[in-house]
């Protein structure tokens, strides 16, 4: 019998701490707006569009947070199959392999167990999202010329957390009743990162036929 989605989606099973949008900033209310638009059914194409009159960068940065978040948490789901023997390298099937490289301890793309790879990659962006000289939270304070490209960049590595548990992890996705819920963050995924055009297509071929499936 397929679990209830507070079952399966629960705060025991996040995978990172979620990053919170403090209360009376522009953020929050940006998040409260975003939120309220997926809630009330509106075609997800709509939701993501940048509401009249707020700042571009503010809203790819709810976003980015808000996508840390849920992806995190869906990882969460399947993370207990998801071990160095279940899955020995970071991987969406035989043709695509991921290579983890920082520049620090990994100065090379490294073949990593998915499971280390995921800890890795959860590290690294909530390192960058707490950083308030790229995601600045004080009013007034400008983001960076480069913060576009930082969020590319964060967005590029978090669909290879959808790779992996779409390839991988599905029947356990599915034995739970959970695909809807999953399909319907990729889907919101995938239409903001169309929006605004943050992700180059090549990257998104592992997940090409069922994109052409799922958002059309």
């Amino acid at each position: 019998m397929a679990l209830c989605l507070g079952q399966v989606f629960s705060k025991a099973k996040t995978f990172r701490p979620r990053k919170r949008f403090e209360p009376g900033t522009q953020r929050f209310e940006l998040y409260k707006k975003a939120q309220a638009s997926l809630k009330s059914g509106l075609d997800l194409k709509k939701v993501v569009q940048l509401p009249e009159g707020e700042n571009l960068n503010d809203w790819i940065a709810v976003h980015v947070v808000d996508f840390f978040n849920r992806i995190n948490l869906i990882y969460g789901t399947v993370s207990e199959y998801c071990s160095e023997r279940t899955c020995p390298i970071m991987s969406g099937g035989l043709k695509y392999e991921y290579r983890w490289q920082d520049g620090d301890d990994y100065r090379k793309p490294t073949k990593l167990p998915a499971i280390k790879y995921m800890n890795l990659l959860m590290d690294w962006i909530e390192s960058l999202i707490n950083n308030e000289d790229i995601f600045p939270t004080r009013v007034g304070v400008p983001f960076p010329k480069n913060f576009q490209q930082v969020c590319k960049k964060i967005l590029s590595r978090l669909f290879r957390v959808f790779v992996h548990v779409y390839i991988h992890h599905f029947d356990s996705i599915c034995s739970m009743g959970a695909e809807a819920h999953i399909n319907t963050c990729y889907k919101h995924y995938y239409y903001f990162i169309s929006e605004f055009s943050l992700i180059d297509n090549s990257e998104l071929e592992p997940l090409r036929e069922m994109t052409e499936r799922i958002c059309t």
